[in-house]
């Protein structure tokens, strides 16, 4: 019985290919006197796998296209040094970001685990049971969480966005009662830079202090409690400079910046940009991760352009008798694994709009 069928399936498979065989036009045709009365089997095998790999290989293609199905993308691992990278093979630079480019976007999907309800992708699951915080884009402040810094205005555009000009922005995203603070988490925002802010007259800010910044791992940045004003900061400058600096307390314990790269080609003036800030605990709480993300053109397709690791060689820039002035019992080199209260979207000197803001809490590799 078995070998009657065997029988029955390779004559099954002969009439395929024999059919296959005289519609296949001239240049992928074989010699139909390959096909002999008498089958050597063997031969026929091979062509079955010829066949296979001539059809499946541009379906296979198809079916990629046809579903957005991004490329991977390589992160390379971490170092204290800050300047690991990972658009390419780990171990390997990875190359700026060319404005010049359309990359593939990825359509939006009601499944909660892969995009935000904005449609936006999140590289890291939501914790089971963590917080997540989605800005009301009808009205931001309606929530009793999100609040700006000294109650300056903000205009609604025609797109529905929210412009923002002033010299110092600090848009923040605050911790209710009773829920533990933001720490292991990944920062979403969209910006389009309308202009620069003039700095005459401000002595704060410096000739090239024209940025956004993503934080968290802090609470209130004032003088009055310094220990406060902690923070882990992503930057993107309007040249397309990114970079980290830790913030050990407010304002004398800023560290330099570690994993200051040029990612972006050209300006991101006036055009919309994406940008994401994720920073978690590893190594059993006693380092932290840090990555940041470019959507280059709006688009939902996300290159990491960086990836730091502190684990305890980053130390504040400060001389000591400033730095231990604060009196914050922290070390210069003070690892911030813990928590804060407030996570920010900063700016300084520009006149932007921003959207679909967003906090989560991460559930860490």
């Amino acid at each position: 019985m078995d070998e009657m069928s065997d029988k029955i399936q390779s004559f099954s498979i002969l009439k395929s290919i024999i059919l296959i065989h005289q519609i296949l036009p001239q240049d992928l045709g074989m010699d139909r006197k390959i096909i002999p009365s008498t089958i050597n089997w063997n031969h026929m095998y091979f062509h079955i796998l010829v066949l296979i790999l001539i059809f499946q290989i541009p379906v296979t293609i198809e079916s990629l296209a046809r579903n957005d199905q991004d490329f991977p993308i390589y992160k390379s691992a971490g170092a204290s040094s800050g300047t690991a990278d990972s658009n390419g093979i780990p171990g390997t630079p990875s190359p700026a970001i060319d404005t010049r480019l359309s990359s593939p976007s990825s359509s939006s999907s009601s499944d909660r685990t892969t995009n935000d309800i904005f449609g936006i992708k999140k590289m890291y699951p939501t914790k089971s049971g963590g917080r997540e915080w989605l800005i009301n884009m009808n009205d931001p402040r309606s929530d009793g969480i999100f609040f700006i810094t000294s109650d300056q205005n903000i205009t609604q555009q025609a797109d529905g966005s929210w412009r923002i000009n002033n010299t110092n922005v600090r848009l923040n995203v605050d911790t209710p009662l009773n829920t533990q603070p933001w720490k292991n988490v990944e920062i979403t925002g969209y910006a389009r830079i309308v202009d620069k802010v003039p700095i005459d007259g401000n002595t704060e800010a410096a000739t090239d202090d024209f940025d956004l910044n993503w934080l968290a791992r802090g609470g209130r940045h004032s003088t009055d409690t310094p220990c406060e004003g902690s923070a882990l900061t992503a930057i993107l400058d309007i040249n397309g400079m990114v970079g980290w600096k830790k913030e050990i307390w407010f304002p004398g314990g800023y560290t330099d910046e570690l994993g200051k790269e040029d990612k972006v080609i050209g300006s991101i003036l006036d055009r919309w940009i994406g940008f994401k800030a994720i920073m978690y605990n590893t190594n059993n709480n006693t380092a932290v991760k840090m990555e940041s993300y470019i959507d280059n053109r709006d688009t939902n397709y996300w290159v990491q352009v960086t990836d730091v690791l502190d684990d305890g060689d980053w130390y504040a820039k400060a001389p000591d008798s400033e730095f231990n002035s604060a009196d914050c019992g922290r070390p210069k080199n003070y690892v911030m694994t813990n928590g804060g209260s407030i996570v920010t979207f900063r700016s300084d000197n520009i006149v932007w709009d921003f959207k679909d803001l967003s906090v989560r809490e991460i559930q860490p590799p």
